[in-house]
């Protein structure tokens, strides 16, 4: 306790600077799982997909990202073993920030899409167990995120399957595949704005004072979909095309139709990531607020300070804006090859993937659900579409995150403690 009351204020600044660092480095690797289709399809060039990221990732982050913060603050350690030493608890998830952090910068400057997610919770799991016991931490919550490890990407690659199939039999599989785009790619860019739109509304704009019913919820919802759909309509009429030509001329069309939409789901999946991403970072650093604000009390349940998910927001767009590129011709490039509306495919089966766990408040990897969802896409087309060489090393680097964050966080841990308590 009197650690807390001595250099309150030292932990704070220093886990929100720890706290920025790991949202500079969600933003720097994660953006990828919301762009990389988008580059590696040629729908977007680089620079416009990270001034798109940084308006919707920031966006995501900001309205909607308060939502799945409790399961990372309070779901992965049993908060009752540190009720005698909260200062352990400060040191701990400062220590998480700061090693989550480290990994994700040296990730993101060798281009390594790793998951953001295995980062914080490997590193929260390491502190709590060799520097206070392993009973302190909830093996069981511990193993349904892993659960959701593999669940997660099952459910995105299905989607994935089932979109991609859906415009193979609608649109490419027809006799005139340009004439039947132009027919049904304003209902996908529909069900893009309405999964973006109902997140919005449900689970962002409460942090703005505004509270919607479900049914309101809903049907604004439905509202702005409509709205997508008759402003992708007006655009794809624009595009001029003689139908008399060969199929491959169709295609080639049809490929530009979905370039448009390949914007809307771009844009679904930055708002989607930083809605749930951000946690990752706002996490940890809300429970170290709360525990010195109310000088060593560990509440049940705290509210989020007002500056908090501002911080988290920019230090992903600061990440992104510097680093972003990197790990986003890695996954564009390299795990198999991407058309619009392949891309489109994967990235809206991923989007809505994370805007559902976002909304339950299970932390996700991003990384794996688009992983998954590009997988998916792979594998309705056959096995030898996949580089599986580049899956492989993408997998490898995941397995290396959990022990690589734990590692540095046990390190850390034990230099602070060292630091402040002697």
């Amino acid at each position: 306790m009197e650690i807390i009351n001595d250099y309150g204020f030292v932990l704070i600044v220093m886990a929100a600077v720890v706290g920025f660092l790991m949202a500079w480095g969600v933003g720097a690797n994660d953006v990828a799982n919301a762009m990389g289709t988008s580059v590696g399809s040629k729908a977007l060039t680089i620079k416009q997909a990270i001034f798109i990221a940084m308006v919707f990732e920031f966006a995501g982050a900001y309205l909607a990202g308060g939502e799945v913060t409790s399961t990372i603050r309070k779901g992965i350690i049993d908060t009752s073993y540190f009720i005698d030493t909260p200062d352990l608890l400060v040191f701990g998830m400062i220590a998480a920030l700061f090693s989550a952090g480290v990994w994700l910068a040296v990730a993101s400057y060798l281009g390594w899409p790793v998951s953001t997610t295995h980062s914080i919770i490997g590193a929260i799991v390491g502190f709590a167990a060799v520097g206070v016991g392993s009973e302190s931490v909830e093996w069981a919550k511990v193993g349904g995120i892993v659960g959701s490890w593999v669940v997660t990407p099952a459910i995105s690659g299905f989607i994935a399957f089932l979109i991609f199939m859906s415009a193979q039999r609608l649109i490419f599989d027809t006799d005139n595949p340009f004439k039947n785009a132009k027919r049904y790619v304003p209902f996908y860019m529909a069900f893009a704005g309405f999964v973006m739109s109902l997140v919005t509304i449900t689970k962002g704009l409460k942090h703005v004072g505004l509270n919607f019913t479900t049914l309101e919820a809903n049907v604004i919802s439905v509202i702005i979909a409509i709205v997508v759909a008759i402003i992708g309509r007006v655009y794809i009429n624009r595009i001029k095309f003689d139908e008399s030509l060969d199929r491959s001329m169709h295609f080639s069309n049809v490929e530009r139709v979905f370039a448009i939409l390949m914007i809307v789901t771009a844009c679904c999946m930055a708002f989607a990531h930083g809605s749930n991403d951000v946690a990752n970072a706002i996490g940890p650093l809300a429970a170290v607020v709360s525990v010195v604000n109310s000088g060593g009390e560990i509440a049940a349940k705290a509210a989020l300070a007002w500056w908090i998910l501002p911080l988290g927001a920019i230090g992903i767009v600061s990440g992104l804006a510097l680093f972003g590129h990197r790990v986003i011709r890695t996954i564009g490039n390299g795990i198999t090859h991407l058309t619009p509306s392949r891309g489109f495919a994967a990235e809206l089966a991923a989007a809505t993937t994370v805007v559902l766990a976002s909304g339950t408040g299970l932390p996700i990897s991003t990384t794996q659900t688009l992983v998954g969802a590009v997988l998916g896409v792979g594998m309705a087309r056959g096995i030898a579409a996949l580089n599986l060489g580049v899956v492989r090393n993408i997998v490898i680097s995941w397995v290396v995150t959990l022990p690589a964050g734990a590692a540095l966080s046990i390190v850390f841990f034990f230099m602070l403690k060292g630091i402040f308590a002697g």
